[in-house]
């Protein structure tokens, strides 16, 4: 059965398509994996034909748990917060991107709050992303969500073109390549120690 790794965050504008897209590509040489485009935009759906990962619409996430693959991510449309419970008490990982600023600090709340209440907090990880160089927002940010008891990923992810451009050609550049297999190495971590 795969394991299912969902990209949520109340808030749109937080990076969750770019990344989602990303930490796929970085396992894809490695196992089997896919994604399932959840978001009303259906960015990485519309872009499917650009990638060599298999990309699903939603009317695919009834058969989820049939697929043949090793990890399946889904990427969420922020204010979904019904349906969000059901697809966190569904996942086997939890990610949930923000960037780092006030509005984005006070709407992290309400995805933790969801996170909390199908206690899942030992198997989610926030992942500061989009973030801006020589900014001392991170370490206000980093030290505001420690009142969250919600583990925070020790790589962040920076505000780099590179991320911006992969869904067209499918790259990135040495440092965002790092950054991305940094991240989804803490996120594999954290679903083997929660097995």
């Amino acid at each position: 059965m795969p394991k299912i790794i969902l990209i949520t965050h109340q808030k749109g504008g937080v990076g969750k398509s770019t990344l989602t897209f990303n930490m796929a590509n970085a396992l894809k040489n490695d196992v089997k994996v896919a994604i399932i485009d959840l978001d009303w935009q259906g960015s990485i759906y519309k872009s499917r034909s650009n990638s060599d990962i298999p990309v699903y619409s939603p009317d695919d996430l009834n058969e989820i748990q049939s697929l043949d693959f090793d990890f399946i991510f889904i990427d969420t449309p922020p204010y979904l917060a019904k349906k969000t419970a059901e697809l966190c008490e569904m996942a086997d990982c939890i990610v949930i991107p923000t960037k780092t600023g006030i509005y984005d600090l006070l709407a992290i709340e309400q995805s933790i709050e969801i996170v909390k209440q199908v206690g899942k907090e030992n198997k989610t990880l926030i992942v500061l992303n989009m973030v801006k160089p020589n900014s001392t927002l991170s370490t206000e940010m980093i030290e505001a969500l420690e009142n969250y008891s919600i583990p925070v990923a020790q790589t962040s992810i920076s505000d780099l073109v590179s991320f911006t451009r992969s869904p067209l050609n499918n790259q990135l550049d040495e440092k965002a390549q790092n950054q991305i297999e940094s991240v989804t190495m803490e996120v594999l971590e954290l679903l083997k120690n929660n097995i």
